[in-house]
């Protein structure tokens, strides 16, 4: 008689283990990309202890620690965490998170209005831009960074607002039919922001980018990159009218251009108001030629540096792209432009520092 074959099928145990004897650390592989990336936002953390001292009163119960505050928010960019109630659940089960936010295995994690109490105080535009800032300063920048060439451009990003909300300033209502989305027919109803103001985000313009595009609740968004690597430089956040661009623009070449540098831009900034301002801060502005009536001529575009500028400044549009779609801001959730204007530097802070991590060769997007 054949003796019977033992079945090397494996258990499903039910059983938890009591203890563990891996430590987190040992837990994240050592060539994860976000280990030399913690390395780089620890470094300038460190360089902001003195000016997170100065948010805090020295009265009354400890704070959580606002390094953790500030990790934890760079992963919901990376990561496209939709919102910071999924970021917290994340925190709490996932090791990877835990390891980079700086939390103990065991140690709990936070409730998610921790972020609402403490963003008035810590996810303001001046930390905001501080870390940008600092960011900068970092001794692998001047490596990759030109001091010298830059572009700049503008974006929408949509408002937390609805049509609904856009009502005429003299006393207008949202509509109601006592549904929780009522219906709303606006044909033949002329609305503009002479008129009518949201409810909802009272700083929020109907915008549209071009003549064939949607009008919407937006503000604007403004960056200026670099030209040897495409790092941002200087970001603005400003209301949308007609010339908001070319005053974004100008005031970051005053705050971050030195005299003799050139910056490029697209058909939009070929105007005088530009063109005039660039040259005033003695930069030469290299910008996109209308076909009639353009601001500038042959003693600019003559020059082969002119030309490199219209190819390369099409990169400032990698940017933009990163932010709407990674960092989830195609539509910001959070009402009001100082508001905006802190994520939009943090979002941007995110994406010069994974720049940096592809041009050392450090990061890999597969692992995110």
């Amino acid at each position: 008689m054949q003796p019977q074959l033992k079945s090397m099928r494996g258990l499903d145990l039910k059983q938890d283990e009591l203890f563990s004897y891996t430590t987190l650390e040992q837990r994240i592989p050592s060539d994860h990309p976000l280990r030399p990336l913690r390395k780089l936002v620890d470094t300038v953390l460190a360089s902001m202890d003195q000016d997170f001292d100065g948010l805090y009163s020295t009265r009354g119960r400890a704070s959580i620690a606002p390094e953790r505050l500030l990790r934890a928010s760079l992963l919901q960019v990376i990561y496209t965490v939709r919102s910071e109630r999924q970021l917290v659940e994340q925190i709490d089960f996932n090791l990877l998170f835990r390891w980079f936010v700086g939390l103990s295995m065991d140690e709990p994690v936070w409730d998610h209005s921790t972020f609402s109490q403490n963003r008035d105080r810590l996810f303001n535009q001046e930390v905001a831009r501080l870390f940008f800032q600092r960011i900068k300063s970092l001794e692998q920048w001047p490596g990759y960074a030109s001091d010298e060439h830059f572009s700049v451009d503008g974006t929408l990003i949509d408002a937390w607002a609805s049509h609904k909300s856009f009502v005429r300033k003299d006393g207008g209502e949202p509509p109601k039919d006592g549904t929780r989305n009522p219906y709303a027919d606006f044909k033949g109803e002329k609305r503009s922001n002479a008129t009518h103001r949201s409810k909802t985000d009272p700083e929020a313009r109907l915008a549209r980018k071009n003549k064939g595009d949607a009008s919407r609740l937006a503000h604007m968004a403004h960056t200026m990159i670099e030209h040897r690597s495409g790092l941002i430089v200087d970001v603005e956040c400003t209301e949308f009218n007609g010339h908001a661009e070319v005053e974004a623009a100008l005031a970051m070449l005053e705050r971050t251009a030195k005299p003799g540098s050139t910056v490029g831009a697209d058909k939009n900034y070929d105007q005088q108001a530009f063109v005039q301002g660039a040259r005033k801060l003695k930069v030469t502005p290299h910008v996109a030629q209308k076909a009639k009536s353009s601001a500038i001529d042959g003693r600019t575009t003559r020059h082969e540096g002119y030309t490199t500028s219209l190819k390369i400044r099409k990169r400032i549009e990698e940017g933009f792209g990163w932010l709407k779609t990674v960092g989830g801001l195609r539509k910001t959730k959070l009402i009001g432009r100082a508001k905006l204007s802190a994520q939009l530097l943090l979002g941007f802070s995110v994406y010069n520092l994974i720049r940096l991590g592809s041009l050392s060769g450090w990061w890999r997007g597969s692992h995110v």
